[in-house]
């Protein structure tokens, strides 16, 4: 059976713009599904307002029968100014760029949010990953992927993420995948059991590395691995001026995330 392919010409397919009332109920719930009590926007929140057009770009019928085979590969958040609960938001997605891979085609997801003014508050870079797709040749923009470390790490924080974590911020992002809930579906994808979702590892270490939330104008990683649960990370980090350069290791010492970077005001 040959291995399924995809046409350069998705690059420029789009879906939305969507509209979310962003209430402070959904803020509290996201904080609290990563153990902390707060009623402020966490920097990664945008995930959730920017799921539903996911959802809806990737239901596109080039992609809707190769969804199984998608990664979360790398991430790059474009905070343009602080979000408030209470506020709407109209979020649309865009493919911006496809190129051929090793291990598949590399496809990136734009999500451009703004205001009721039309005034930009995010931007997300979205690499997607599909596993044994291929691509005959790049179009789009160029890729920028996450620099690598240049700073020496030190760990500085632990992280016990518990059995019921998926299912936690599932419910309190708003995100259904059923690969981090559905033993059987996981299984039925090839892996041993569910997984935690790569969002929500991000989200854990940006909890550990900066509790001003509001500081943060930029974050960019790939995601280099697996979370399963329980299972305890450990967070590696620098203070490189007004960034923070950092990796998440699990338990055996593998780096889940990589090239991890946060910039500050």
């Amino acid at each position: 059976m040959s291995a399924p392919s995809l046409s350069p010409d998705l690059v420029g397919q789009q879906a939305g713009p969507l509209e979310h009332l962003i209430d402070a109920r959904w803020v509290m719930a996201y904080n609290a599904g990563l153990g902390e009590r707060s009623d402020e926007v966490h920097p990664l929140f945008p995930v959730c307002y920017e799921w539903p057009v996911s959802d809806a770009i990737r239901a596109l019928p080039a992609l809707k029968p190769i969804a199984g085979l998608l990664v979360h590969a790398q991430h790059d958040l474009i905070i343009h100014r602080p979000l408030e609960a209470g506020e709407r938001v109209r979020c649309s997605a865009r493919i911006v760029a496809a190129e051929p891979r090793s291990p598949g085609a590399f496809v990136v997801y734009r999500f451009e949010s703004r205001d009721s003014s039309g005034a930009p508050i995010t931007t997300t870079d979205f690499g997607a990953l599909y596993r044994g797709v291929q691509l005959e040749r790049a179009a789009g923009e160029p890729v920028t992927d996450p620099l690598p470390l240049d700073a020496k790490l030190e760990r500085v924080a632990q992280i016990a993420i518990p059995a019921t974590a998926a299912h936690v911020y599932t419910e309190c992002a708003r995100i259904w995948n059923p690969i981090h809930t559905d033993v059987a579906y996981a299984r039925a994808a090839g892996l041993p059991d569910i997984i935690l979702h790569g969002t929500a590892t991000l989200a854990y270490s940006i909890c550990a590395l900066s509790k001003r939330w509001h500081a943060v104008r930029r974050v960019t990683c790939r995601f280099a691995g697996m979370v399963f649960m329980p299972s305890t990370l450990s967070v590696h980090a620098a203070r490189d001026g007004s960034a923070i350069q950092f990796e998440t290791r699990n338990d055996r010492g593998e780096t889940v995330i990589s090239r991890g970077r946060l910039l500050l005001e």
